[in-house]
């Protein structure tokens, strides 16, 4: 479910990532579907989305290359009251997206952008 969807590639995901979406679904208070948008992305994939002007913010030291980062929309809820939970978990970075219609969230150091 979380493998690079460009390539298929597989890579372990971390437990607290997966913890973390659904601590966002409870603060929330939902139970409707988390959509990921991305979730483990392979170096190869890194590398040719970098090299998109469309994807100039991708990371390239990325945490998706380490099964620790997903972007998503949750069904039923806006992007930014994702966010803005996403942020009041203090647990990883948190990415606004509007224009492409997702929020990042990681398990990296805590931060925002």
């Amino acid at each position: 479910m979380l493998r690079d969807f460009r390539s298929g590639e597989v890579h372990p995901i971390a437990p607290r990532l997966l913890d973390l979406l659904s601590m966002l679904q409870a603060r929330l208070e939902t139970t409707e579907p988390v959509s990921i948008i991305s979730g483990y992305r392979s170096p190869t994939t890194n590398a040719m989305l970098r090299g998109k002007r469309e994807h100039s913010g991708v990371a390239t030291r990325s945490l998706h290359m380490q099964g620790m980062a997903i972007d998503l929309r949750i069904a039923g809820r806006s992007l930014a009251a994702v966010r803005t939970a996403a942020l009041a978990q203090r647990l990883g970075g948190v990415g606004y997206y509007p224009q492409s219609d997702f929020v990042h969230v990681d398990i990296g150091r805590v931060r925002s952008w």
